[in-house]
């Protein structure tokens, strides 16, 4: 009898095909790369691929992809390395594969711009998923017109240039954790959870781990707090998940 295929009675993500793009894949596990390749190719995206360090960084010079999604454990250059080198060249969409209890790495990658992390092992129909709503997210954003600018005493938020100033001196904000903020402090005093947060500013309409939000608050709270450790703005509501407190 003959096999079932992997991908058998998989329906693309919805909204994949409206946002066709060149993924870069970068893993040293040819099953990975082979079967992301196959839900992504499903959803109508042209795929390349690199095992290592260098071939990544070579592939992505002269294919200019639309999004990577980048292992951090990489034979010859590391994937944070990648990483540092992809986003001196261009802020493509990128989304970082990781093991359990690499924490610190996530919050590195996050750090340096990585829109998203994906954590092994994973289900390559939501890996699809979260390709489509990164890119509907970047033509979300290309899209839309002028925005109203936020100001709050010692902080401005400026929508169109995407600049945040904190006391007069600007904040370097990575373009997720600038959505995040954005979304918070358009309604001072409303409570979002997590997963308004992941479908909101992420663009993720199905199950997901909600940390990565709270790895985005933290890391807004060191760049936009007088005192990260007495959040002014980005404050916790316990048990339920965040408000914006200007």
């Amino acid at each position: 009898m003959r096999g079932r295929s992997i991908t058998e009675g998989y329906n693309p993500a919805e909204g994949a095909n409206s946002s066709v793009a060149k993924v870069l894949i970068v893993d040293d596990e040819p099953n990975i790369r082979e079967v992301v390749g196959l839900y992504l190719r499903l959803d109508g995206h042209d795929v390349v691929s690199a095992t290592d360090g260098e071939e990544a960084l070579e592939i992505f010079r002269e294919s200019e992809p639309d999004l990577v999604i980048l292992d951090l454990m990489l034979p010859k250059i590391s994937g944070l390395e990648v990483c540092r080198r992809m986003r001196e060249n261009r802020r493509v969409p990128l989304i970082m594969l990781t093991a359990r209890g690499e924490e610190e790495e996530r919050i590195v990658g996050l750090s340096l711009g990585a829109d998203d992390y994906v954590v092994k092992p994973f289900s390559p129909p939501e890996l699809a998923a979260r390709v489509a709503a990164v890119l509907r997210r970047v033509d979300e954003s290309s899209a839309g017109g002028d925005q109203r600018v936020l100001s709050f005493d010692e902080l401005r938020i400026d929508p169109n240039t995407r600049e945040v100033l904190v006391r007069g001196e600007p904040a370097t904000l990575t373009a997720r954790e600038f959505d995040l903020l954005y979304r918070l402090a358009s309604s001072p005093g409303r409570v979002y959870t997590r997963d308004q947060l992941m479908e909101l500013v992420w663009g993720y309409t199905f199950s997901a781990d909600t940390s990565t939000v709270t790895v985005h608050v933290r890391r807004l709270r060191e760049k936009v707090e007088p005192d990260p450790a007495r959040p002014r703005y980005l404050q916790t509501v316990w048990g339920i998940g965040y408000k914006f407190g200007g």
